[in-house]
């Protein structure tokens, strides 16, 4: 797969007449994956990128990755900007409505140097248009004061940002905030919402879960409100899905702002990019542990099951063991990925006697490269916390999934996993090691399992589809390339 070569003015030659964007992701792993993945795409498209993470993450990508990571290229580099929080060596994911509330009111002064700067710099052409996560919607008000066109590129899957659209409906309508704690569990949550354009039968627990709150001031509720309103400014919506799955949800969202690109999935539009030192950027906030692709090698194909709950998810001890003997009592193998901060105050330790139960058909280790993983013939399933990349990863390779939303729009993604696609199971109520050992059984030798991969490689071919010439996110990436980005270049 390539594409056509993007043309430039002509004149004066040389670096200084290459478009420059400025590329800022949400200082998230789960956001800075899929942004990166953009701006290769770009890059291999002939603009000069600067990609902008926090002063935070950029060391953690330092340690996780060495100072190599992020030394940059001539056409490629590297900056930052700080985030407003305390200094922290933690390698850990910072508290996200603490983030969230210091971006919003500390991150424009920073992130408006920067680019003045930049458009100040003989090491670099003058910036010409800014692709900002759309969760960082500050960079709006730089774009505006300096007359640069921006784009913005919500992470999410499209009935999770619709989902978000449409929190201040829910404020209007009185179903936010919940009136008591017991709201939570009382069957309100059941509640059909039948208002929302192109999400036929959805319940509100379907909604991202920032809306579960008995606080009118809650920080991501007002959050989220402001960024979906101010995606509106933008010169275009971008998002990491393709048409053909989320095609009722996406036509809504198309009345609702004037330019949509999908251009998902991002992993499988990146591997047109052909230069090595680009394609091996990496993301990762973690050390990487490639051993388990060796253990992966040694698997008959289809017959482990790959459990990883992302970046974010915290589980309680009590949580981490019932999964840990869930697995266990499944009788089937498993990769499991676990983080160093996944358990909640503590370090994950199992048992001495669950390593000794498991030692022949498991797999513990403390990061991976997952889109090898899930590529990877011996890997039947997916064990997951349901986040968009998670679940367009496995989608694009084919896999069936277990879902086990934490929060966010992980619950709407779970949703449309097991009702509307059929590619999912989803582990409902308190974590129990029989209820995980039965799911997995069902997903990994039963009948269910077998109709939900069937299924799953549907999906794939469609998504393989999409990114090839003619398909619909390549056309996408095409207008948003030469008709949005380039528009003023």
């Amino acid at each position: 797969m390539s594409f056509p070569t993007t043309e430039r003015k002509k004149g004066q030659a040389g670096m200084n007449m290459k478009p420059h964007a400025v590329v800022i992701p949400y200082p998230a792993q789960g956001h800075i994956a899929p942004v990166l993945k953009l701006a290769k795409l770009l890059h291999h498209r002939g603009f000069f990128i600067t990609f902008v993470n926090t002063e935070f993450n950029h060391n953690r990508l330092v340690r996780a990755r060495g100072p190599e990571s992020v030394a940059g290229l001539e056409d490629f580099q590297f900056r930052t900007i700080p985030d407003g929080l305390p200094h922290s060596e933690k390698d850990a994911t910072q508290d996200i409505p603490q983030l969230c509330d210091s971006l919003r009111r500390n991150g424009l002064p920073p992130f408006l140097e920067l680019v003045k700067n930049l458009n100040d710099s003989p090491d670099c052409p003058k910036v010409s248009c800014i692709v900002s996560d759309g969760v960082t919607s500050f960079t709006l008000d730089a774009a505006d004061q300096l007359g640069i066109p921006e784009v913005v590129f919500f992470t999410t899957s499209a009935c999770g940002f619709m989902g978000y659209c449409y929190y201040g409906e829910l404020v209007e309508r009185g179903m936010f905030p919940l009136k008591d704690e017991s709201y939570l569990s009382n069957g309100y949550l059941e509640t059909k919402v039948d208002w929302v354009p192109g999400m036929k039968d959805i319940r509100l627990r379907d909604f991202p879960s920032f809306i579960r709150s008995t606080d009118p001031e809650e920080i991501m509720v007002h959050y989220n409100i402001l960024q979906t309103k101010n995606a509106s400014r933008a010169k275009a919506v971008i998002i990491n899905t393709y048409d053909e799955l989320e095609e009722e949800v996406l036509h809504a969202i198309r009345q609702k702002f004037d330019r949509v690109c999908t251009i998902g999935p991002l992993q499988l539009l990146e591997r047109v990019v052909e230069r090595p030192e680009v394609k091996s950027m990496g993301s990762s906030l973690w050390k990487v542990d490639d051993e388990c692709i060796k253990w992966l090698d040694q698997r008959a194909p289809n017959s482990v099951l790959y459990v990883n709950f992302g970046s974010i998810t915290v589980l309680s001890p009590a949580q981490l063991l019932e999964f840990a003997w869930g697995l266990a009592n499944s009788n089937q193998q498993f990769l499991w990925i676990i983080r160093p901060d996944l358990v909640s105050g503590d370090k994950a330790i199992l048992p001495e006697e669950y390593s000794e139960e498991v030692k022949d058909r498991a797999k513990m280790v403390g990061w991976c490269s997952q889109e090898l993983v899930l590529g990877h013939p011996s890997v039947g399933g997916f064990l997951t916390h349901s986040g968009w990349n998670s679940t367009i990863e496995c989608i694009s390779e084919g896999v069936p999934m277990i879902c086990w939303p934490f929060f966010a729009e992980q619950q709407t993604n779970c949703r449309y996993a097991c009702t509307d696609w059929e590619i999912g199971l989803e582990i409902e109520g308190e974590v129990e090691r029989e209820k995980v050992a039965n799911l997995v059984k069902v997903l990994m030798e039963g009948e269910k399992g077998k109709e939900m991969r069937k299924k799953a490689l549907e999906l794939k071919d469609k998504a393989h589809l999409a990114v090839k010439p003619g398909g619909s996110s390549y056309h996408n990436l095409e207008v948003l390339i030469n008709d949005i980005l380039l528009l003023n270049n």
